[in-house]
């Protein structure tokens, strides 16, 4: 099967390579950037979506139009079918999903393009009044939780913007951690909330307020969470050494996606703990805490004002964007915090991006570490989630 790069994630570009990748093909590839990617893919792969995984480092998982539409149709199932609103870029699998969706229901798509805003959102919401014999089709959207964040804020003093959340007969949110607070604050305006996990190896969300789609399984092995079902990428293009470490076979012959989040399935429901790797979700994006703190080591010490080169960079939660960094450095090394936090800002923004900037800086008198000399990164994440 031939592989044609988009080098555009604009929805309205994604959807019409999309029409032809889940019929005939040829494959797409979103999100690789200047990665070098082969000219041919396996067959039966529609999309290869080049992600920064769970490790930081680019892997461009291969998705099946099998699994895509598995996908789509499992979720109509699980919460209904109608018209969805994509306010998210087109490159990303929880874009994709909400252009399958549309795609196998044979709905038009509203879009929501350019920057991200309530006024925007409750315009485009404002325009969703389709009909079909008769009867008012339901309306769905998918959002991050920032996204969610920015338009409670705005209801609160907005009713267009509360009309528009209240409109949808469910608002998926995924992408990192949903604080319940917000969720509250949502639903106190009248939206229907889904919590969703997955991934782009499960070809988006699959598991729904803790609960596995139809035909999606989900069991804990040593901690860790595994998927295994219809939605599952065939593997990491031009990778097979990490697929064949991610997605594993058990002593019947199913194959399980090992998702690196620690979690726990009880009574059917899953609940995820956290990363087993040292890796955040900021805003919908994954974060190598292991890429930040280099590059903010690597910063040249100002006199005076600053030294970092033995900081130490973990994940704290943030009402916002779920998790941020949180830069950790010695008193003694820092005359100038704020000079400091802007340095690292700056340097981690150009190098890694911007969700992967430090939040803000803790300074301590020492930074605890264990038997071995190495930061004690639990002790370091308690810190900086007491403030």
């Amino acid at each position: 099967m031939r592989l044609e790069r988009l080098d555009s994630d604009d929805p309205r570009d994604v959807l019409r390579a999309l029409r032809t990748a889940l019929g005939a093909g040829p494959a797409i590839a979103l999100g690789a950037g200047e990665r070098e990617l082969p000219a041919e893919v396996p067959a039966g792969t529609a999309v290869v979506v080049t992600t920064s995984g769970s490790s930081g480092v680019p892997k461009s998982v291969m998705l099946s139009r099998s699994a895509l539409t598995s996908s789509a149709l499992a979720t109509a199932a699980r919460i209904g079918a109608g018209q969805w609103l994509l306010p998210l870029a087109g490159g990303y699998i929880a874009g994709v999903q909400v252009l399958v969706r549309s795609l196998v229901q044979g709905t038009e798509p509203a879009i929501l393009s350019g920057r991200f805003s309530a006024a925007a959102f409750a315009h485009v919401v404002s325009g969703m009044h389709s009909s079909r014999g008769g009867e008012r089709v339901p309306t769905y959207t998918s959002l991050v939780p920032a996204q969610l964040q920015t338009l409670v804020d705005a209801a609160d003093e907005d009713p267009g913007v509360r009309r528009a959340l209240a409109s949808f007969e469910t608002i998926l949110v995924g992408g990192q951690a949903l604080p319940q607070p917000m969720r509250e604050r949502a639903e106190a305006h009248g939206a229907r909330i889904v919590r969703t996990y997955g991934s782009s190896e499960t070809a988006g969300g699959c598991v729904y307020d803790g609960v596995p789609l139809d035909g999606v399984r989900v069991v804990a092995v040593d901690g860790e969470l595994r998927v295994a079902g219809p939605t599952l990428a065939d593997g990491y293009l031009g990778d097979p050494g990490l697929t064949e470490r991610v997605f594993v076979r058990d002593a019947d012959g199913v194959r399980w996606y090992r998702t690196g989040d620690a979690g726990v399935v009880e009574d059917g429901v899953v609940r995820v703990t956290g990363r087993i790797d040292n890796v955040i979700v900021s805003g919908g994006v994954n974060v190598s805490l292991d890429r930040v703190e280099r590059v903010v080591r690597e910063l040249p010490p100002v006199p005076g004002a600053f030294t970092l080169a033995d900081a130490v960079v973990v994940g704290a939660s943030d009402e916002r964007w779920g998790e941020t960094p949180v830069l950790v450095a010695r008193r003694a090394d820092v005359g100038s915090p704020d000079a400091a936090l802007s340095a690292a800002r700056a340097a981690v923004g150009a190098q890694v991006g911007k969700p992967a900037r430090p939040s803000r800086i803790l300074l301590v008198d020492a930074l605890p570490r264990l038997a071995s000399g190495k930061p004690d990164r639990v002790a370091l994440r308690r810190l900086a989630a007491a403030g």
